[in-house]
C-alpha cells in the first residue's frame, strides 16, 4: 500500500471514491524542511486530500493546493500533477502553539488551481475558509464551488498520510437512494490509526463490507519537484540583464533556493554572462559587393 492512489465504485449506485497512501512520498517532503509538529499534520492532511481530488479529474497538468491566512501559517503549497508527483511546501512565524487550522492558519482563503500542460486556459476557484480541518475546508469548497457532495478523512503522522474520498456520482440514476447516506455513515466511523495503518482493500472491507464495491488497481505517487536550472535561468532572464548585474555586482552571485526541494542554483559573474549572451550578440552589417 506504500505510496498508491487507487479507485473505488459501488456497483449500480451513484457512489465512486478513491484511497491514498503516502509513504516515501510525504517523508521526502519532510526531510527537505523542518516543519513545526502541528504544520506537518496539517501539511500531511492537504498532500493526501490534493492527490485524492487530482484523481477525479480528466486532464494533463497540474492541481494545486493553497491556503493563505493571517496567522503563524501564512501559507501552504501543495502540488500535484496527473503523473501522480507530488511536492510541497509551507511558510510560517515564529513558535506554533495552535493545534487546528484555524488556529494556526487564522482568517485566510482557500485556493484550488488547475494548470494544463497544453496552452489551455487556467482554471483557478478560491473560496473563504470555512471550517477547522482540512478536511472541512475541502468539502466547503467542493459544495459551493464545484456543487458535488463530496466527503473527506484524512490522516497524517511523522511517518505517513492518507486519505478516502468519497463524491456522490452526478447524473446518475439512483437506483439506490439511501446508498449515498449509507457510504458516508460508514465512512465516518473511519479512525486515523485505521486510515494509516490499513491496505485499500481492508479498509474498503472494514466499512463497506455489505455493498457490493469494486476496488481498481493501485497507481504510484511519488515526490518530484519541477524545477531545474533551465526554469532558473528563464526567471533570472526575465528579470532582465541591467538587474541581474546588479545582484552580481552587490553579492557576488545570484542565488535561488527553491521552497519545495530546498534545491539552490547559483550563477556567478560568468554564468549570468552566459544566460544573456545571445541576446547581446549583435548580427554583423551585410555588405554588398
Amino acid at each position: 500500500m506504500s505510496d498508491s492512489l487507487q479507485r473505488f465504485l459501488f456497483e449500480g449506485a451513484p457512489v465512486r471514491g478513491e484511497l491514498v497512501h503516502l509513504d516515501a512520498t510525504w517523508r521526502a517532503v519532510l526531510e527537505r524542511h523542518d516543519y513545526p509538529a502541528p504544520l506537518r499534520s496539517v501539511l500531511g492532511e492537504l498532500m493526501a486530500a490534493a492527490a485524492l481530488l487530482s484523481a477525479t479529474l480528466k486532464f494533463h497538468g497540474s492541481l494545486i493546493l493553497q491556503i493563505q491566512g493571517s496567522g503563524a501559517v501564512k501559507l501552504i503549497v501543495v502540488e500535484c500533477t496527473s503523473e501522480q508527483t507530488m511536492r510541497a511546501t509551507a511558510k510560517w512565524d515564529g513558535e506554533l502553539t495552535g493545534a487546528g487550522l484555524r488556529e494556526l492558519v487564522g482568517d485566510g482563503r482557500f485556493a484550488i488551481t488547475i494548470a494544463p500542460n497544453d496552452a489551455a486556459q487556467t482554471y483557478q476557484g478560491i473560496v473563504e475558509l470555512s471550517g477547522d480541518s482540512v478536511a472541512a475546508v475541502l468539502e466547503h469548497y467542493m459544495a459551493t464551488s464545484e456543487q458535488l457532495e463530496t466527503r473527506l478523512w484524512l490522516a497524517s503522522d511523522g511517518v505517513q498520510a492518507a486519505g478516502m474520498l468519497l463524491q456522490r456520482v452526478p447524473g446518475v440514476a439512483q437506483q439506490d437512494p439511501d446508498a449515498w447516506n449509507r457510504a458516508v455513515t460508514r465512512g465516518d466511523t473511519i479512525r486515523a490509526d485505521e486510515l494509516l495503518r490499513l491496505p485499500a482493500r481492508q479498509v474498503l472491507r472494514r466499512l463497506f463490507h455489505e455493498e457490493d464495491v469494486r476496488l481498481f488497481d493501485a497507481r504510484v505517487v511519488s515526490f518530484r519537484c519541477s524545477c531545474s536550472r533551465e526554469r532558473v535561468v528563464n526567471m533570472l532572464r526575465m528579470l532582465g540583464h541591467g538587474e541581474i548585474q546588479s545582484i552580481v555586482h552587490e553579492r557576488g552571485a545570484v542565488e535561488v533556493g527553491c521552497e519545495f526541494c530546498n534545491r539552490h542554483y547559483a550563477f556567478d559573474a560568468v554564468d549570468a554572462e552566459q544566460i544573456f549572451a545571445a541576446e547581446l550578440v549583435t548580427p554583423a552589417a551585410s555588405t554588398r559587393h
